[in-house]
């Protein structure tokens, strides 16, 4: 065996199920012309065992589709992982996934599938959406040898750029349910964070309607071009 293939990760071993599944994915899309109410949106948390993106592991996963311009309560995505191996640490003890939780959980590459099917040709929602779309891009590649291609749009961006003249200490996720007067009944916990960052959501695309931004290719467009004036002023 060479180095190079000594070095190159393994590729996991799928049935043949599994494989025709994947193979059966639609091919995701790029932002369209269509209006924002018409775009189903996906919204998703990761519960995560810390902040590594190389080390840790997705814990636990929470979507919720955005259909029509509302929340369809009809489709809803949770699953706890198998993790048997991981130690309790305070990234763990913050979401309540103990040993017992996690030991019981389901197959991981059977959930990511799972996901991946639910999410479809959408684009994906998240707050700081970077973070979970490079952690879900690991999993996928390590559980099903399978490369996340969806787009991903940050609400921890969009929220501040539709709301220049709002300013947050921090800016965080419970800064912005605050500042509309959201109600959670639980926080760090997959599907209820990505339900109410579905709720903060619908009032992001709301408001971006309001500003003459009406599909997510305009959306997108103009978050392009904020970041370019956010660093330009940052470099000064």
């Amino acid at each position: 065996m060479s180095l190079f293939a000594w070095l190159r990760p393994a590729t996991p071993a799928l049935d043949e199920d599994v494989r025709r599944r994947l193979a059966q994915l639609p091919r995701p899309t790029a932002l369209s012309v269509q209006s924002l109410r018409e775009q189903r949106w996906v919204v998703l948390d990761l519960e995560t065992s810390g902040l590594n993106l190389n080390r840790d592991q997705v814990l636990s996963i929470g979507a919720v589709a955005i259909e029509d311009g509302a929340i369809d309560f009809s489709q809803q995505f949770e699953r706890t992982l198998h993790r048997p191996a991981q130690k309790t640490n305070p990234s763990v003890l913050i979401h309540g996934l103990g040993p017992d939780a996690l030991a019981a959980g389901c197959d991981p590459g059977g959930a990511l599938l799972e996901l991946m099917e639910f999410i479809g040709d959408s684009p994906v929602l998240a707050f700081h959406a970077p973070f979970d779309q490079r952690m879900l891009a690991r999993a996928l590649k390590d559980s099903l040898g399978y490369r996340l291609q969806q787009v991903f749009v940050d609400v921890a961006e969009l929220a501040p750029m539709l709301n220049p003249d709002t300013v947050l200490r921090e800016a965080g996720l419970d800064d912005w349910i605050a500042r509309f007067g959201l109600q959670v009944g639980e926080r760090h916990h997959a599907s209820a964070d990505a339900q109410v960052t579905a709720e903060l959501a619908l009032i992001l695309l709301s408001q971006a309607r309001r500003q003459q931004l009406d599909s997510p290719l305009q959306l997108s467009l103009r978050l392009q071009q904020w970041r370019r004036r956010k660093t330009q002023l940052h470099s000064w």
